[in-house]
């Protein structure tokens, strides 16, 4: 399933990352402990977190992530978008909570 189909089926908001709709999305992952996913998050994820400040693109980036998945209707903040944008990440959010989300995904990738 690509970052865009996932976006769709879900309703999705799509933040930045427009030209990464195109990715392959494997498996999901669900964290806020920021060291926790660098540690355990494979790439090719998609990433479920409630965390909306900038440093949520630089575990993107290290971990290789397809798209970082804000849940429970939060915004990331600007300097986090304009990050996103220079790296070229996939941001989507979710009005729904992580819990929710996080069943959403896996429903779709299993």
């Amino acid at each position: 399933m690509t970052v865009g189909e996932m976006a769709q089926t879900l309703s999705l908001r799509i933040f930045t990352g427009e030209t990464a709709l195109t990715s392959g999305i494997a498996t999901g992952y669900a964290g806020d402990l920021l060291s926790d996913v660098m540690s355990h998050c494979k790439e090719g994820s998609a990433w479920m977190t409630i965390q909306t400040h900038q440093n949520i693109i630089a575990v993107a980036v290290l971990t290789g992530v397809s798209a970082v998945i804000v849940c429970g209707g939060r915004a990331p903040e600007e300097d986090t978008l304009a990050r996103a944008q220079k790296e070229n990440i996939a941001v989507l959010g979710s009005n729904k909570s992580l819990y929710e989300t996080v069943g959403k995904v896996y429903n779709l990738l299993v």
